[in-house]
Formats: C-alpha cells, structure tokens, sequence
C-alpha cells in the first residue's frame, strides 16, 4: 500500500511540473523552414503585435529537409563495377545503392580498419610485388581478352615525313580501339616505319600478360572522296532505273493506245456487217412485197375471163 502511494505521489509531482520543451539542432524530416519577408514592428507593452493583413503572410524559404540532399556513405569495392572503379577503390555512394545494391551482392565492403589495410596491402603487392605474387585485376583481365581480339589499322598520311613511332602507335590505339597504353607498356620489333604492310606490336597490362596485336600500315583514302565514289555508282543505278520505268510506262501507254486502236476498227467492221445484213434482208423484204401485188394482179385479170365462160 505504501509503494502504491508512494508511486502516484511521484507521478503528480511529475504532472504538476511545467512542460520543457526541447529543440533538436536538426529538424525533423519532411519539414519546412521560412522566414517572413517583411519584419513585423515592435508593439507596446502587453500587447499583440500588429500584423499587416497581406504584407506579413509573405514567407521566404530557409530550408527544405524534404529535398536536400542526403550524405553519401563510403564504401570499399571488391570487385570492379561499371561507372564506380575497380576492386579495392573507395567510393562514396548513396545510402540506398550502397545498402540495397552493393553490400547485399558483396561488391563492396565497409570501410573498416581491417578492410583498409587488406585492400592496402593487396595494392602494394600489385605494384611492388614479385611477379609471381601479383594478381590481374578484373579491368586487367577485360582489357587481356579485348587486345586479344583487336586489330590495329593506321592510314599513311600523304606527307612525306610521315612515319609510324611508338607515340604514333600510342595515340592510335587510344583514338581506334579507345585502350590508354603508356609508352614504357608497349613493345614495338621496330623504331620507326614508312613501307605498307602488316606488323605486329606487343601491350603489358599491370606489367604482368602480354599480348601481341596485329597491326597493318594501310594506305590513305579519303573519305569524303571515297563516299563520292560510293554514291557516284548508286546515283548512276538510280537514274538508269528511272529511265527504264519511263520507258516501260511509255511502252505500255502505246500499247494501250494500239489496243483501243484495234477494238475501234473491230467495232466499225461488225457495225458495217450488220448495216449490209441490214440492207440485204431489206432488199429481200422489198421484192417479196413486190412479187406479192404482181400475183394478186394476175389473180384479178384472170379471174373475169373466166367468168364468161362459165356462164
């Protein structure tokens, strides 16, 4: 009974205390800071302040937390993903990549001080690391396969003191096959070249494999002039084609014209046809009608004679 006395005691003490409230240094989320536009003007003593009924419910923005952009956390790689680096790089990313996309599928590591001096280590064994000890890296391993795959082509420029160099094969690689290659990586079986042909140069990636790459010296062609050359044929078919459907459309109009020439002239003959069928059934018609009225004529001649006789 007296720890339940004792307890409500506490719990009015507790009520009966004016209500502190506490401010954050940082806003909740999702909430807006302004600041009116206009400054409202002290007021006298015991008094509210006199607010203009537009002018004070102007407000300018301060803060916004619903949209500002949120801090990014670092993370180490473990493998090479596209757009962000390769194994051991330290990346800053979004809570939600890093969370939802790098950490669950082990692409990447926090930082700690155990994942640093790993990775750290790694590195220096990649760089100063006997050649044995050095492991290719995913980017080395992709870059291997590609020149294995690769051919280089390069057009002699028409000036005489053109000649092929390592620099030259340098910047060709990177503008045709887009591999950044430094000097001190690549191997040529000669110093300099002007002669067409087919040649050959080797590329050290991470200083570990070593790939020999086709190369070819090819002629310069131009190639505004060689589209010309391309179109002139195309245009040439084009225009024969053209005629040729003129040619046919004119022919199959003279034929037309011929045809209905030749029904005209069938049509006349069968129209002459029947006006001379026409004409004789007539004439026919006529001489019945003739040689009718001469029979009856005869008929009434004789038929008096005879009468005379019979009496």
């Amino acid at each position: 009974m007296n720890m339940w006395s004792s307890g409500r005691r506490v719990l009015q003490d507790l009520l009966s205390q004016p209500a502190v409230r506490s401010f954050s240094l940082t806003p909740a989320q999702n909430t807006v800071v302004v600041e009116r536009w206009w400054q409202v003007p002290l007021s006298k003593v015991d008094s509210p302040p006199r607010l203009h009924p537009r002018r004070h419910r102007i407000y300018k923005l301060v803060e916004d937390t619903k949209h500002v952009s949120k801090e990014k956390i670092e993370l180490i790689l473990t493998q090479t993903v596209p757009k962000l680096g390769g194994r051991g790089d330290t990346v800053f990313v979004k809570k939600s990549v890093g969370r939802n996309k790098l950490l669950p599928q082990g692409l990447a590591v926090y930082p700690s001080l155990e994942n640093k001096q790993m990775f750290a280590e790694e590195l220096r064994l990649l760089r100063e690391g006997k050649p044995e000890e050095r492991v290719q890296t995913r980017t080395g391993q992709l870059t291997v396969e590609f020149l294995k795959c690769s051919k280089l082509k390069i057009q002699k420029m028409p000036s005489d003191e053109f000649q092929v160099t390592k620099e030259v094969v340098c910047r060709q690689l990177l503008k045709k096959l887009g591999v950044v290659v430094p000097p001190q990586a690549l191997s040529l079986p000669f110093e300099s070249i002007k002669d067409l042909g087919d040649y050959w140069c080797e590329i050290t990636v991470n200083g570990m494999d070593t790939v020999r790459v086709p190369m070819s010296l090819v002629p310069y062609e131009d190639l505004s002039a060689s589209y010309q050359k391309q179109l002139k044929p195309q245009t040439q078919q084009q225009a024969a084609a053209d005629i040729s459907e003129a040619a046919d459309e004119a022919e199959a109009a003279v034929k037309a014209v011929s045809d209905a020439a030749v029904e005209a002239g069938a049509g006349k003959d069968s129209v002459s046809q029947v006006s001379e069928a026409s004409a004789s059934t007539g004439a026919a018609a006529a001489a019945e009608e003739t040689a009718a009225p001469s029979t009856q004529t005869s008929e009434d001649t004789t038929a008096p004679s005879d009468s005379p006789k019979k009496d």
